[in-house]
């Protein structure tokens, strides 16, 4: 790739009422994800379940890019609240159509984004107890992906399947199938994986069986994304008085925001370096994806306390193997140049999370949160580390 523009590592488009049902095998219909008109409103169903994660799963109207931008800086004047800051607009074009959103991406001043779902984050939690419903949701979703959006289409927009290991046989034939399509990325859910049977356990990320699908996507150097979602974290929250399930809107419980607040991608990296996974992959490559980068110092320095009271019970330097295998987009209202300190320049990502309310207005506004970093180091941060993962 010769453009040298800025690379958006987060990206979202809105999905359809039928990315999980336009090639769900029917003997899922009322397992998988379904969208039903209750009076005026269409609701999302989840394993018989009414879903709030995404309260409109229309998407129509849709908040505006960026309209949460004071909140999330902590800077809202007095007497506005989140609610009041919420803005909507209709469903644009580019946020469906491959071709609109290409168009957009030049109006940007932008080379190429990576796309993530806005609900497909928010399914898998609620399927865990039902392994062969989810494989066969994320298989039918990742199918309408490559119908609407593909997963390099025009080398500009890279969609990211998602990738369940539920079932590690399952999940290895998902893999190989994507990577023939040509995906430069996939998606697996910071959380624990689901074990069915096993009461509230479940399987580390660095459980061995799943072995095979890191060594598929180590041989191929393509990189694993770990996506802020659904990651069941919220059933601690359940144990302090808040509720269990994760909502996308709805009164804001402090408490649970603290109790729950980065732990999911904390510890889906710490799995990864204790585990080993990285020792028995060592080309593996993982991103942390609208996660932000609080959690980084605060896992470096436990992963540090423990290697020297127990080393035995890492494969080397924890520190260092996060810093070889492991990038990170920080929220653009984070200390950038903390992160840099951390795990170094060539480890950091430009995300604007547009379009949604959370993230940016516009992408290249990210460049004003770097713009003390030297120049080699803002083209590293907003394209050179991005173009290297996706192999461009």
């Amino acid at each position: 790739m010769t453009d040298l523009r800025p690379i958006d590592a987060d990206n979202h488009y809105y999905e359809p009422l039928d990315a999980f049902t336009r090639h769900l095998d029917p003997a899922f219909t009322q397992r998988g994800v379904q969208m039903l008109q209750k009076g005026r409103r269409v609701v999302m169903v989840l394993g018989g379940r009414v879903s709030q994660f995404i309260p409109n799963p229309t998407f129509n109207p849709v908040t505006k890019p960026g309209c949460l931008d004071l909140y999330f800086r902590g800077v809202m004047p007095e007497g506005v609240s989140r609610a009041t800051l919420m803005e909507l607009e209709p469903l644009a074009p580019e946020y469906r159509d491959r071709d609109a959103r290409v168009s957009r991406l030049d109006e940007q001043g932008l080379a190429a984004a990576v796309l993530y779902p806005t609900l497909g984050v928010g399914v898998e939690e609620a399927l865990r107890e039902d392994v062969p419903a989810t494989m066969a949701s994320l298989h039918a979703f990742n199918r309408w992906l490559e119908d609407d959006w593909g997963y390099a289409y025009q080398n500009r927009l890279f969609a990211v399947p998602l990738i369940s290991l539920a079932d590690p046989d399952a999940a290895v034939t998902e893999v190989e199938r994507v990577l023939a399509l040509g995906a430069r990325i996939v998606h697996v859910r910071p959380a624990p994986v689901p074990a069915p049977g096993m009461g509230a356990g479940g399987r580390s990320l660095g459980h061995p069986s799943h072995d095979p699908v890191w060594a598929r996507l180590a041989e191929a150097g393509v990189p694993v994304a770990f996506h802020l979602g659904d990651s069941g974290y919220h059933r601690m929250s359940a144990m302090w008085g808040g509720s269990a399930k994760l909502e996308a809107f709805g009164r804001t419980n402090v408490l649970a925001k603290i109790v729950v607040g980065d732990r999911a991608i904390q510890d889906t990296m710490a799995s990864l370096v204790v585990d080993g996974v990285f020792a028995r992959h060592p080309k593996l490559r993982a991103v942390s994806i609208e996660n932000g980068a609080a959690w980084v110092r605060p896992l470096l320095r436990l992963m540090k306390k423990y290697a020297n009271q127990s080393p035995e019970g890492f494969s080397g330097d924890p520190v260092e193997t996060f810093r070889r295998h492991v990038w990170v987009a920080p929220y653009y209202e984070d200390d950038i140049g903390d992160l840099i300190d951390l795990i170094g320049a060539d480890h950091v990502l430009f995300g604007s999370d547009w379009p949604h309310a959370e993230g940016l207005a516009e992408p290249l506004q990210f460049e004003k949160e770097i713009e003390g970093l030297d120049t080699a180091t803002r083209r590293r941060i907003l394209r050179d580390n991005s173009a290297a993962l996706l192999n461009l």
